[in-house]
């Protein structure tokens, strides 16, 4: 059967053109369907990508799209440990609300939570802990997250993670509380005298020395630190009156 051609073309079988139109949509749905397990890995790969930019709006697109949210990249990151790196406060907290696992640790053993103790992102802490963060878990040098953040002088960090019940006196791979720490790495200045203070409220023990047997008093009193020296003084005097 002939159609005629309005174009005065030759003229097409309708078989032929029906056959051969299949053809096609077959060998394109072929190459769809090989494509379609790359999409899932290609939209989780721009959704830490979104998330180290704390790009709300493409975050929630590809999120709405099916991106996975505890897709790791090829560093081992998921994306709120990358919005967590950048700081991105409101990026951590969607990724959060949709399930985002706080606990996750790439390639150099940092989580959400354990990094935004160690850079002071107060508000991460506390959305992470009121997500499951596990206070025991520690990052490459042994230590919990409230190690670095005494040894960074984040005061409102060091704070919020002694709400909770985290260790106060876990001892890292150097041998070292978060106290130690305080004052080793510390300059003694306000902030790491509020530390200090901080956490003999909430029961460092201040006669635990490091592995070469120096306490923290004794650390303080080497480098000066007249003021964190003189609370760790009266603090080890009631510890020994015990």
């Amino acid at each position: 059967m002939k159609i005629p051609d309005p174009n005065n073309t030759p003229p097409r079988d309708v078989f032929s053109s029906a056959v051969h139109t299949g053809w096609l949509q077959r060998c394109a749905l072929v190459a769809l369907l090989c494509l379609m397990p790359a999409f899932p890995a290609l939209a989780s790969d721009a959704l830490v990508d979104a998330a180290a930019r704390g790009d709300l709006p493409r975050m929630t697109s590809l999120l709405d799209a099916g991106a996975a949210v505890n897709y790791r990249d090829r560093r081992g990151r998921n994306a709120v440990l990358a919005a967590t790196q950048g700081g991105h406060v409101a990026a951590a907290r969607l990724l959060i609300g949709r399930g985002a696992d706080v606990n996750a640790q790439d390639d150099i053993e940092d989580s959400a939570f354990l990094l935004a103790g160690a850079a002071g992102h107060t508000e991460i802490v506390l959305l992470a802990l009121g997500a499951g963060a596990d206070l025991r878990l520690t990052n490459r040098y042994g230590g919990t997250a409230l190690i670095p953040a005494c040894h960074h002088g984040h005061v409102e960090t060091v704070r919020a993670l002694l709400g909770s019940a985290i260790d106060v006196n876990h001892v890292n791979r150097l041998g070292w509380t978060a106290l130690l720490e305080a004052v080793i790495l510390g300059d003694g200045g306000p902030r790491y005298v509020e530390i200090v203070r901080l956490l003999l409220a909430h029961g460092a023990a201040p006669t635990l020395a490091d592995r070469d047997g120096v306490t923290a008093l004794t650390h303080a009193q080497r480098r000066g630190q007249h003021a964190v020296a003189a609370l760790l003084r009266r603090a080890s005097g009631t510890a020994a009156g015990r």
